[in-house]
């Protein structure tokens, strides 16, 4: 057996608005979009895939302060392929966190910058050590 995660499994509250703003996101990251059905869709990269599916009870939008889930942190390659991601980003519905920190507000060595969606999804897109 192999150890790791096969998959992540996030229920959204709209597989079309999921889509509009995780789709740019995950291909400026390299991954690699996968099937699609009624109310969801995968992308993959490598052997592991994310998985966005419509939520069977909509009780409002994801909390990340929440018990649950806080983030997921992306390799987003190198400092300038960060840098232009979060430039990017309010374009495609990101709002960038901790702009008066970036690109250090998770330490002085630690390249990264942190974005959530308007549906309370945090990322972290972190650059490769130099």
């Amino acid at each position: 057996m192999t150890p790791g995660l096969h998959h992540v499994e996030i229920w959204v509250a709209s597989a079309e608005r999921a889509a509009a703003e995780w789709d740019w996101l995950l291909d400026q990251l390299g991954w690699v979009r996968g099937s699609e059905w009624a109310g969801g869709f995968r992308w993959g990269a490598g052997r592991l895939h994310l998985t966005f599916t419509e939520a069977p009870l909509q009780s409002g939008d994801h909390d990340r302060r929440r018990a649950g889930l806080n983030h997921l942190a992306f390799r987003g390659g190198s400092r300038a392929d960060v840098d232009r991601i979060m430039a990017d980003a309010p374009g495609h519905g990101w709002t960038p966190l901790y702009q008066d920190r970036y690109p250090h507000a998770g330490g002085p060595d630690h390249h990264a910058g942190w974005l959530e969606n308007a549906s309370g999804f945090k990322v972290e897109v972190v650059a490769e050590p130099v």
